[in-house]
């Protein structure tokens, strides 16, 4: 079971020697799987801890909130996917403008040091950190002399190796930019393939204007606050993981409802494949659940009215099950 820890001081004085890396981890990519798989065979080969510290909220959403980017999940799915990978411990350090004032030897010492008892620190070439992003990766072996770690350094999953290229046809390392690009594009598939698993957001299931419910096809919409990148208006294939961990198949539509002149964006998915109960009775109300997106069908289109609307959803349901169910 992987510990989650919201501040340094509630870590066990006890649990080091640690191994440790730190950053935003939004997405939890494939680069940062790559840092973590090698930050914990370092762990296991000198017989210490796994620990990943990551920052809530996003550093950018306190030193310029006008212009942060969207994370592409909330903090719940972040710490699912970092404790999916093995890690023994995540240290979740709220951010703040105090946090961000302290210099890269008083954040090394008072957290990695003092609270952690790291013996490796495991970064990339590129890393920053401390007052002003002040440190970099030399600073960081100047400190491992100091205060007794090592540093490795690792260099994120990409051109080496990785058979995913940009539309240039080029290699390009694995980074959140990257699949926030894919995802304003609608273009899940290359997200997924950044991600190594399909993207997916969370959020409650609440009531909705029932037009797909009254058309015959009753949908679960998840509430304006639910956590992850909402991608491109369409039409996709994917699935839907109830509050009891169930995976439904299901046909996903982001978008505003431009037949019935829509105005806000909604995402609301469509449960397919339900044989032993009508799918009108389903009933996911209030429920926090999961929708992964596998595929895009088509973009958003206005139909001129409810029939043939019905038509084309009648060969969406056919098209995401063909696509869910071949894989």
């Amino acid at each position: 079971m992987v510990h989650i820890w919201n501040d340094p001081s509630e870590v066990p004085a006890d649990f080091g020697p640690t191994v440790v890396t730190f950053g935003n981890f939004d997405g939890v990519h494939r680069g940062h799987q790559q840092v973590l798989s090698q930050l914990i065979r370092t762990a296991r080969l000198n017989h210490a801890r796994a620990v990943a510290i990551t920052f809530d909220p996003h550093p950018a959403q306190v030193h310029r909130p006008e212009s942060a980017p969207e994370l592409i999940m909330g903090l719940e799915d972040k710490l699912v996917a970092l404790g999916e990978l093995g890690l023994d411990a995540v240290l979740v350090m709220k951010y703040s403008l105090e946090l961000a004032s302290l210099t890269p030897e008083e954040f090394v010492a008072s957290v990695l040091v003092d609270s952690l008892k790291v013996s490796h620190v495991v970064i990339g070439h590129d890393a920053r950190f401390g007052r002003g992003n002040s440190g970099d990766l030399s600073t960081m072996q100047e400190l491992g002399e100091k205060f007794g770690f090592t540093v490795q350094v690792i260099s994120e999953f990409g051109s080496e190796g990785f058979p995913i290229h940009d539309d240039g046809g080029k290699d390009r390392r694995c980074s959140s930019t990257w699949v926030r690009e894919a995802l304003r594009d609608g273009d899940v598939s290359t997200a997924a393939a950044v991600l190594g698993r399909s993207h997916r957001m969370r959020g409650q299931v609440v009531h909705g204007a029932a037009r797909g419910r009254a058309l015959g096809f009753p949908t679960a919409n998840l509430a304006s606050d639910a956590s992850g990148y909402i991608p491109a208006d369409g039409i996709y294939a994917g699935w839907l993981v109830d509050q009891a961990g169930t995976r439904w198949p299901a046909a996903i539509s982001v978008g505003s409802n431009p037949t019935f002149d829509g105005v806000s964006r909604q995402v609301e998915a469509h449960v397919i494949d339900r044989p032993e109960e009508p799918v009108e009775n389903f009933d996911l109300y209030d429920q926090t659940v999961v929708v992964e997106f596998v595929a895009r069908l088509r973009g958003m289109v206005a139909y001129r009215g409810p029939e043939a609307l019905v038509d084309q959803m009648r060969l969406d349901v056919v098209q995401a099950h063909d696509i869910l169910f071949r894989r």
